[in-house]
């Protein structure tokens, strides 16, 4: 068993929390003594998961912010009402992810899969990064997936009007969050934050569920040789608390050991294009 440290006194925030490895990840801070906000869409369910956090972990401090990740301006609001609320920021645990089989495009005009997975992370984790720097030593983590390997980014069709694959795009979601890993990590150098990304395996929960297509056969017919939240869980929890990463950062994470992604993953000239066009179109300053 890999080893972790009490996080008493840190502030731990968790997208996609109300259910799944979002979920248990922020079960398993809380038991470490972390302070976790748990972000969600839905009020009921999110409520619901703060309750069975604080049933796993009846001392710990859980609270919930309300966001629609594929809204820029929710995610601009989670960003203030978080900082309104704590002077500090120790984990960002950027979870929260969707794939959906047919094209929908947000109030932003971007398309939703890659709204959701990629560019509300990098525009909450650029919003937050004063705070992460504050508050160091502290840690990003991003839920990327094996996913990756099928993913493929066309910076002349980023929003996919050409031609939509729901897990084609949900791939280069994936990819695209390996990519702004190994980008912000090199930004990060000397700061005291470290970002890291991970594959959780393939977890037995309710997502994929929303789909109608193949992704959601994949999902069925596989889904009794899948692993369960809890474990899927655990090499974001690993990230998140163990002294063995502390100074580790732009790397890939698999059962808690780095994993080599792909090689597209690894482009680093891809990477640096896909932050200066994320930073244009999520608004954020470079």
């Amino acid at each position: 068993m890999t080893s972790q440290t009490r996080l008493d006194g840190k502030v731990c925030l968790i997208t996609g929390a109300s259910g799944g490895i979002g979920l248990e990840a922020a079960k398993a801070l809380a038991r470490l003594g972390a302070t976790v906000v748990l972000v969600g869409r839905d009020a009921g369910r999110t409520e619901a998961a703060v309750s069975a956090v604080r049933a796993a972990a009846p001392e710990a401090k859980v609270e919930w912010l309300r966001a629609d990740l594929t809204s820029l301006q929710s995610v601009r609001e989670l960003a203030a009402a978080f900082r309104a609320r704590y002077s500090r920021l120790d984990v960002l645990l950027n979870n929260a992810g969707l794939i959906i089989d047919r094209r929908e495009v947000t109030e932003d005009g971007l398309e939703a899969t890659m709204a959701t997975n990629h560019f509300a992370p990098f525009l909450l984790t650029n919003l937050l990064l004063d705070l992460l720097k504050a508050s160091a030593p502290s840690r990003i983590i991003n839920v990327s997936s094996d996913a990756h390997l099928a993913g493929k980014l066309d910076f002349e069709d980023l929003q996919s009007e050409r031609g939509y694959f729901g897990f084609r795009v949900y791939g280069t979601s994936k990819l695209a969050n390996i990519l702004f890993t190994r980008a912000l990590a090199k930004r990060l150098e000397g700061t005291g934050v470290t970002v890291n990304a991970l594959h959780p395996g393939m977890v037995r929960t309710g997502f994929g569920h929303n789909t109608k297509g193949f992704f959601r056969h994949v999902v069925k017919l596989g889904s009794p040789f899948m692993i369960t939240a809890e474990q899927g869980a655990r090499t974001s929890v690993y990230l998140a608390s163990s002294p063995e990463v502390q100074s580790v950062s732009g790397q890939y994470f698999y059962k808690r050991r780095p994993k080599k992604p792909s090689s597209a993953a690894r482009n680093d000239a891809l990477a640096e294009r896909l932050w200066q066009v994320s930073a244009q179109l999520t608004g954020v300053q470079t």
